[in-house]
């Protein structure tokens, strides 16, 4: 198997996912964002049930609505409501590279809760990276945006997901959990029409297509990023999980017109350097462990 199927999956996923982003903002000028959720997220969890019900299982048990999958399960949702009003509101640039701190919190999260090791060097990187996210966000300066906040939620109740996900019955199924995970944007989807008062909206043509592409290409994504993540080495495949903010910056100048400033690209360098060493760190440390061990 060639070394370059990993990365390169994973380079594929970020791509859909981006082109993902892109197609939401497009079509949230015209149907509201907690539509769009909702749309999206039945149409996920209709994929995930037909996969699981020819495998002869089940994707709703009595386990996703207990203890770790419950708190997952809701962090999705709150991130899901956060990232669609994000991409619909925020500049495409803002809310990629704002993502980008989320390996950051989860080692944070992973130290802090789960009581995982984390030396000085990699705290730092995480103190570097936070420096970053506030040069982007820029609080009490007159260029803040307020809504640049919804991003930084998603990244927190991100971090939640996964740390929840460390925690899960290991009796669950991925595919369960990936159902799930989609099934929680649709009441997520609903709050957000309830929220800002909406209702939904009937489609025309090219939107509706629009919808079902957009649909289409996330669960592609998902799929990429479950292959890379399986094909490749960790240490080869996550750091072009950073491509994803090259192919937002792309689309949001190219597409949306959007002009990041020098503020902006200066953040973002520091949080994608920042989160770069604290993985080469990781991987390192990881190395050594298995070389005492032996």
């Amino acid at each position: 198997m060639s070394p370059l199927r990993g990365p390169l999956m994973m380079v594929a996923s970020m791509a859909a996912f981006a082109a993902e982003d892109a197609m939401i903002k497009a079509l949230a000028a015209r149907v509201p964002a907690g539509q769009i959720g909702l749309v999206l997220g039945l149409g996920g969890t209709l994929v995930f049930w037909a996969l699981i019900r020819a495998r002869g299982g089940r994707l709703f048990v009595a386990a996703g609505l207990k203890g770790a999958a419950l708190v997952r399960n809701l962090a999705e949702m709150t991130a899901a409501m956060c990232m669609i009003l994000s991409v619909a509101l925020v500049p495409l640039s803002v809310v990629s590279a704002i993502l980008q701190a989320m390996p950051l919190t989860v080692t944070m999260g992973a130290a802090l809760v789960l009581g995982e090791p984390v030396g000085w060097r990699r705290w730092s990187a995480i103190l570097v990276g936070f420096a970053g996210v506030l040069m982007i966000l820029r609080p009490g300066s007159e260029g803040f945006d307020q809504l640049a906040l919804l991003p930084l939620g998603a990244v927190l109740a991100l971090t939640v997901r996964d740390i929840a996900t460390k925690r899960l019955d290991p009796g669950i199924s991925s595919l369960q959990v990936s159902g799930w995970g989609f099934f929680a944007v649709v009441p997520g989807g609903l709050l957000l029409l309830a929220i800002r008062g909406e209702g939904p909206v009937l489609p025309g043509a090219l939107d509706a297509m629009l919808l079902g592409l957009t649909m289409t290409v996330g669960i592609l994504g998902y799929g990429a990023l479950v292959l890379a993540t399986r094909v490749g080495a960790i240490a080869a495949t996550t750091p072009f999980r950073y491509s994803r903010l090259v192919f937002a910056l792309i689309i949001g100048v190219v597409v949306f017109g959007e002009r990041p400033d020098a503020m902006t690209l200066g953040g973002s360098a520091l949080v994608v350097g920042a989160g770069l060493y604290a993985l080469l760190r990781e991987m390192r440390l990881r190395r050594l462990s298995v070389r005492t061990a032996r």
